[in-house]
C-alpha cells in the first residue's frame, strides 16, 4: 500500500514540476511556478520519507534543520546577489550528489563486487564527475560574481591549458572505466578517490579561463550541469522521480545556456574554453580619446525635450540597486507623454534574466521591457538612450573590430540613437576588459556617478521643472 501511495505522490510531485517550469515562462504566473515547485519538492521529501526503509529519522531531521538554517539566510540577500546566490545553491547540488554517489559505491564494495553492477558503476562515476566539478566550479563562479579578493575576476589563460583540461578529463574517464569494468579490484577503492580529486580540479580549470562577460551563460551551464548530476543519482538511488526533476533541471539549464550562446553569436565550445573578457592591452601609439561629459541639469533638459527614450541597463544598476529610481525616471517621463522602453541585452548582468528580475521589483510594467532584437530597429527613431551601467553589450567594436573579444558579439543598437547619456561610475573598462567605442561617438556624453544618485538627480531635475513637453 505505502509503495504504491509514494509513487502515486512522486507522479503529482513530477507533474508540479512541469508546471513550474511552464508557469516560469510567463511573469504573470510565475510566482505561481515558484509555488507549484516548492509544493512538488514538499511532496517529494515527505513522500520518500515514508518509505518503511528508511529507519535513520534523526539524521534527516537534522539534515532538513541545517538545510533551513543554510537557505533562510540565502533567501534573503539582496538581488544584486541573487547570482552568486544561484552559484552557491549549484554547488550543494553538485556536492549532495557527488558525496551520495561516494557513499553508494563503497556501501556497495562492502556488501560484495554482485552489487556494482556494470548500470550502478556507470552511473556513479557520471554523478561523481559531475557533481563534484560542479561543486568546485560553482564555487568559484560565485566567488567571481562576489569579487571575492583572492580570486581572479579576469580570465586567467596559459599555454596548452585545454590540451592541459582534456588530458585531465581523459584521465578521469580512463579510471572510471577501469573501475566500471573491474569494479571487485582491491585497486577500485583506492582509485576512486582519484576521479574525486580529478573532479574537483576539473572544476576549477574550467571556469577560471571565462571572465566576467560570459557569467550569464556558465551560470546556466553550471545549472545543467547540477541537474544531469541529479539525473545519474537518481540512476543510483533508484528514485524516478529524481530522475526526472534532474533531467527537467539539467535540459531547462543546457537549453538555455545554448539560447544565451545563439544570442551572443558564439558556440558553446567557445563559451567554456574561449576565455571571452581576456584583459587586452593598449595598443601602442594609439590616439588617446576623451570622454565629454555632462551634467545632470543638461541631461535632464534633452530628457525632457525627447519623444521616445530607450533605456539600457546593464550590471551598474544591480550594483547601486539604482532599479527603482528608474522607475522613479520612468514615471517622470510618461507624466510628460514620454514613450520610455527598456532594451534588454540576454547576458547584460551576471544571470540569464538579470534585468527583468531587477526592473520587476520595481514594478517596472513587463510591457515596456523589449529584447535586443526587437528594440534595435527603433533605436534610429530614438531621442535617447540612456545607458545604466551598461557596457560590453553597447561597444560598436563588437560589429567591426576583428581583434576585439567580444567580435560578433549582437549589441543594443545605442549608437544609432540621435543622442547617449552613458551612466558610469568610473573610467574603467567592463569585463571585456576594452574601451568602449559608443562613450567617445560625437552624440554621447557621460554621466559620471554612482547610478543611482544619478537617476536620482535626473528624476529631482524634472519633478522640479515646468512639467511641460
Amino acid at each position: 500500500m505505502i509503495p504504491s501511495l509514494v509513487q502515486f505522490a512522486y507522479l503529482i510531485a513530477t507533474g508540479l514540476f512541469v508546471f513550474s517550469l511552464h508557469w516560469m515562462n510567463d511573469p504573470k504566473t510565475a510566482r505561481n511556478g515558484v509555488m507549484a515547485g516548492v509544493v512538488a519538492m514538499t511532496i517529494a521529501i515527505l513522500a520518500t520519507w515514508a518509505q518503511p526503509v528508511i529507519v535513520h529519522h534523526f539524521w534527516i531531521v537534522v539534515a532538513l534543520a541545517a538545510g533551513i538554517l543554510v537557505g533562510v539566510p540565502l533567501s534573503q540577500v539582496p538581488i544584486t546577489a541573487v547570482p552568486q546566490r544561484t552559484a552557491l545553491s549549484h554547488a550543494f547540488g553538485g556536492l549532495a550528489a557527488g558525496l551520495v554517489g561516494s557513499a553508494k559505491f563503497y556501501l556497495w564494495y562492502g556488501e560484495g563486487p554482485e552489487q556494482l553492477t556494470t548500470f550502478r558503476v556507470v552511473a556513479i562515476m557520471v554523478e561523481v564527475l559531475l557533481g563534484f566539478l560542479t561543486f568546485t566550479g560553482s564555487l568559484l563562479a560565485a566567488g567571481k560574481l562576489q569579487e571575492v579578493k583572492w580570486i581572479p575576476q579576469r580570465p586567467v589563460t596559459y599555454p596548452g591549458q585545454n590540451f592541459m583540461n582534456l588530458a585531465l578529463l581523459l584521465t578521469a574517464i580512463g579510471i572510471g572505466v577501469f573501475i566500471v569494468l573491474n569494479p571487485g579490484s582491491t585497486l577500485a577503492p583506492q582509485l576512486f578517490p582519484v576521479v574525486i580529486a580529478i573532479s574537483l580540479a576539473f572544476g576549477v580549470l574550467l571556469i577560471i579561463p571565462i571572465g566576467g562577460a560570459d557569467m550569464p551563460t556558465v551560470i546556466a551551464i553550471l545549472n545543467g550541469y547540477a541537474g544531469l548530476s541529479a539525473v545519474a543519482m537518481g540512476f543510483v538511488l533508484d528514485n524516478k522521480l529524481l530522475i526526472t526533476a534532474g533531467a527537467l533541471d539539467g535540459s531547462s539549464g543546457l537549453i538555455l545556456s545554448l539560447i544565451m550562446c545563439k544570442a551572443m553569436n558564439r558556440s558553446f565550445t567557445n563559451v567554456l574554453f574561449g576565455a571571452f573578457g581576456q584583459v587586452q592591452a593598449a595598443k601602442a601609439g594609439g590616439e588617446v580619446k576623451q570622454y565629454k561629459a555632462e551634467t545632470n541639469e543638461g541631461a535632464a533638459q534633452v530628457l525632457e525635450q525627447s519623444q521616445l527614450v530607450v533605456i539600457i541597463p546593464g550590471y551598474g544598476m544591480a550594483v547601486s540597486q539604482a532599479q527603482h529610481k528608474v522607475r522613479e525616471l520612468y514615471d517622470q517621463l510618461k507624466k510628460r507623454g514620454i514613450d520610455v522602453k527598456f532594451a534588454i541585452h540576454p547576458v547584460a548582468g551576471r544571470m540569464p534574466g538579470h534585468m527583468n528580475v531587477l526592473l520587476a521589483e520595481a514594478e517596472i510594467p513587463y510591457t515596456d521591457l523589449v529584447e535586443m532584437d526587437d528594440i534595435n530597429g527603433d533605436m534610429p527613431q530614438c531621442d535617447v538612450a540612456l545607458v545604466i551601467g551598461a557596457n560590453d553589450v553597447v561597444n560598436p567594436a563588437a560589429r567591426y573590430d576583428k581583434s576585439s573579444p567580444i567580435y560578433g558579439m549582437p549589441i543594443i543598437a545605442a549608437d544609432k540613437a540621435r543622442t547617449t547619456f552613458a551612466i558610469k561610475r568610473s573610467k574603467n573598462p567592463g569585463f571585456a576588459g576594452i574601451d568602449n567605442e559608443l562613450y567617445f561617438a560625437d552624440h554621447t556624453w557621460m554621466l559620471f556617478g554612482d547610478a543611482k544618485a544619478v537617476v536620482g538627480d535626473l528624476v529631482k531635475e524634472l519633478s522640479g521643472g515646468s512639467g511641460m513637453h
